[in-house]
């Protein structure tokens, strides 16, 4: 089932209520059964029934049983017009029987999921036949923009041959029918579809020039044209693309860059002319192909719809036949067959051309190369991956626990180098617990997100068999997981050199190797460690940190948001920089608090996820005209505000700070939670049928909508410990604020599902099923009717 059109599925369930409602009734009053009606003995008297053959007749006389049983059908189908459209009723002719009431409730059920089937069924072939005639367009506009880049000078002379042969022919036959009888022409006749490649222009143009003399002369032209019939048809099969199609169509720019958008917010005009170069070929090629390879996914789907509710109402028919012992199945799936639902083939055609097509230009002719592109096969669930994940899993716990075994046995908790350590290294490996933390939020998010049916791939434009899985995502973390603890306990040294009077150099550096070799492995270009989606999420981050000089898509300000949370994350990649880039950590003690330009970064680097989101948000509102992204990007500025504030009181303790700090995230944090809310969630509807929540829900325990809802209350008011300053004797001041920064993490993890519930029912209700790819040309058809 495509999740985005559940609505518009035949309702299987609801109608087996019916039908069990039937079931009940006839239960309820059926006779009781005799000796002589058990079903043993009905089965013993058919034993002795006459044999009936191992062969029938296929066109045996109808027999007057088969009258009779047409004579007592139990319903009778018609086809209906209304508002312009056809549809399907269905009389019930046995109201007489008992219960005939529930079984015409139940035909009229059955005849608005069958109307509601066709209708959507047939509104969405109406599209994609409209989508195949642009796309004829557009594999029109390729061949001619193919032939003027490779300039095949062959096949150039042969099309200027085949024009001279064909406004020969042309003449010859104008000239023949002026002077030849009707028998004449008929056994001269010329090919029509050679002529044609000149069309009209060119035969009343050679008509004109010829001006034969007599008839003589014209049948000898004919002669000779007849001479070389061998080489017209040959060149029939390589008839050349009508070239002047170009004159029709311009390049759209599709490609989203930065310069891009600049020249179109300086109004510059965009280039649209007709480049023939290899490298818009190639651009070209590709656009079009993603766009046949989405198209063939909506035929496939559109194909799988009605295969799905044809078996559907076959089942059901069935059901009700053995539950009221009637023979109706019989002629409602015939009229189900003669409808649009089951006798159209326009899908099955243009499956079939798409696939040639795409072969023939996109594959090289090589048949299992495109089936394998237009056809992708389904992630298989590898037991490596399971495997490999417990592995980790079971290292990590073991590695924790050493840690903890070591922590007591060397009484760290109470050395006296225990403060340094918590000041300098902490916030170093603090990083990567950060990261890990947010990646388990998401695979717990893509395990539910599949549980209850939300198509995150598709929302989230994942290349079809690239998207990771919640199994993958936490192979990820916890391999993660297992190097940073090694790390740690490589690294957990309290005590330094007694004869250089530093610590060692080369354990020091630990935390900095595994950052570079995460940074090396994220940007590695070779086919491993998941590259798609690798490159999908440094694709994501690049737009985010050059916004808003890209258009705003889903993935862009999702992954902001993210970062959004990850604040603290950031500002510890900051003192990975001021630690090694000063040479602090030889000694393990850092200055970067007394300087003056770490901690203006430490305040740009707090608002840089804000400032990226808040430009998305001006962008949408430029391009959309939506007031409501305004709206949005003035959260956006409260929240920057406030933590710019709240940083300023951490540098400057003082009562004024700490006033303004208090009011700013007390207006960003009531600012925030509405949105996630009302906007994000689409929660807090008055007059939902479900109170405070949405008409539709995915979940079906409501308590868990407001048990978020008020986690997510209580989860923004965690920075509260940053301006009262809560202390806890028994907690280091870098562990409050790490915990500050997982309580953050927990909460964007739980705003990430409901989201993009929310999202997913967005499409569902718009039956939103397709990505919309960008074609290459534009085509202008009201030029071509003016000529």
């Amino acid at each position: 089932m495509v999740p985005e059109w559940q609505e518009v599925y035949m309702d299987y369930e609801y109608l087996k209520t019916l039908l069990k409602e039937i079931q009940r009734f006839k239960q309820r009053n059926r006779p009781p059964a005799t000796a002589a009606t058990t079903p043993g003995l009905k089965r013993k008297l058919t034993l002795y029934r006459v044999f009936s053959g191992l062969t029938q007749k296929i066109n045996s006389p109808r027999s007057p049983s088969s009258q009779q049983d047409i004579e007592n059908q139990a319903i009778l189908v018609n086809s209906v017009t209304r508002d312009g459209s056809n549809s399907y009723e269905t009389m019930f002719l046995r109201m007489g029987d008992e219960g005939g009431e529930y079984e015409v409730v139940y035909f009229k059920r059955l005849d608005d999921e069958f109307n509601k089937v066709l209708k959507f069924y047939k509104s969405k072939v109406e599209e994609v036949v409209k989508e195949a005639e642009m796309l004829n367009k557009q594999m029109d506009a390729l061949i001619a923009f193919r032939i003027k880049v490779e300039r095949p000078q062959g096949w150039f002379d042969r099309s200027a041959e085949l024009t001279h042969l064909a406004s020969g022919v042309a003449a010859s036959t104008a000239a023949l029918s002026i002077s030849t009888p009707s028998s004449a022409r008929t056994n001269r006749r010329v090919p029509m579809d050679i002529i044609e490649e000149d069309g009209p222009s060119s035969h009343a143009q050679s008509e004109e020039s010829t001006g034969y003399k007599d008839v003589k002369e014209a049948r000898a032209t004919i002669q000779t044209v007849q001479e070389q019939k061998p080489k017209l048809k040959n060149v029939r099969v390589t008839r050349p693309a009508p070239l002047e199609i170009l004159s029709h169509v311009k390049m759209n720019n599709t490609l989203e860059t930065p310069r891009s958008t600049i020249k179109g917010f300086l109004s510059v005009p965009t280039q649209t002319q007709l480049d023939f170069s290899r490298e818009n070929l190639r651009k070209v090629k590709e656009q079009l192909k993603r766009a046949f390879v989405e198209f063939y996914n909506k035929l496939r789907l559109l194909k799988s719809y009605s295969f799905m509710n044809m078996m559907a109402f076959s089942k059901i028919m069935k059901k009700y036949d053995k539950i009221t012992s009637r023979s109706a199945s019989k002629s409602y799936l015939k009229m189900v067959d003669s409808s649009y639902l089951g006798s159209s083939d326009e899908v099955a055609k243009l499956m079939e051309r798409v696939e040639v097509t795409f072969i023939k230009h996109f594959a090289n002719s090589n048949r299992r190369k495109g089936m394998n592109t237009l056809r992708p096969k389904a992630k298989i669930e590898r037991h490596r991956v399971t495997f490999s994940l417990g592995f980790f899993v079971g290292c990590t716990v073991a590695l924790i626990l050493a840690l903890i075994l070591i922590i007591r046995a060397r009484d760290i908790i109470n050395h006296e180098n225990q403060s340094q350590y918590m000041d300098n290294m902490f916030p170093l490996y603090s990083l990567f617990g950060l990261v890990i933390l947010h990646m388990v939020m998401y695979a717990a998010n893509i395990y539910f997100w599949r549980r209850y049916r939300v198509n995150y791939s598709f929302i989230f434009g994942f290349k079809q068999g690239t998207e990771l899985g919640y199994r993958e995502v936490l192979l990820l973390s916890f391999g993660f997981a297992v190097l940073a603890l090694a790390s740690v306990l490589a690294n957990l040294d309290m005590e330094m050199d007694q004869k250089t009077k530093d610590y060692k150099a080369l354990t020091e550096l630990v935390p900095l190797g595994l950052v570079v070799l995460v940074v090396v492995i994220l940007i590695c270009p070779i086919n491993i460690i998941y590259r798609s989606s690798r490159f999908f999420f440094l694709t994501c981050v690049f737009h985010c940190i050059c916004a808003p000089l890209y258009k705003v898509t889903l993935p862009d300000f999702f992954l902001a948001d993210q970062l959004t949370s990850q604040v603290q994350a950031i500002r510890s990649l900051e003192f990975y920089i001021c630690y090694y880039g000063w040479g602090d950590y030889k000694l393990r003690e850092n200055s970067c608090k007394t300087s003056d330009v770490y901690n203006t970064f430490y305040f740009i680097i707090a608002g840089i996820p804000y400032w990226s989101r808040l430009l998305q948000c001006l962008r949408r509102l430029q391009e959309e005209k939506d007031i409501m992204q305004g709206i949005n990007g003035l959260k956006y500025f409260s929240t920057i505000i406030a933590v710019s504030t709240r940083t300023a009181y951490t540098l400057n303790k003082g009562f004024g700070w700490r006033m303004i700090a208090g009011i700013a995230s007390v207006i960003a944090a009531i600012f925030g939670t509405y949105w996630d809310l009302v906007m994000d969630w689409g929660l807090l509807q008055r007059k939902s049928k479900n109170r405070w929540l949405r008409d539709k829900l995915l979940i079906p325990h409501k308590t868990v909508y407001f048990g978020a809802m008020a986690l997510n209350v209580l989860l923004r008011f965690a920075w509260l410990q940053t301006v009262f300053n809560f202390n806890f004797n028994f907690l280091h001041r870098q562990t409050m604020i790490a915990l500050v920064a997982v309580l953050e993490i927990i909460r964007r993890g739980i705003w990430n599902f409901f989201r993009l519930e929310n999202e997913h029912l967005n499409n569902v209700g718009k039956f939103r099923a397709f990505k919309s790819v960008p074609l290459p040309f534009n085509y202008n058809e009201d030029e071509e009717k003016d000529e």
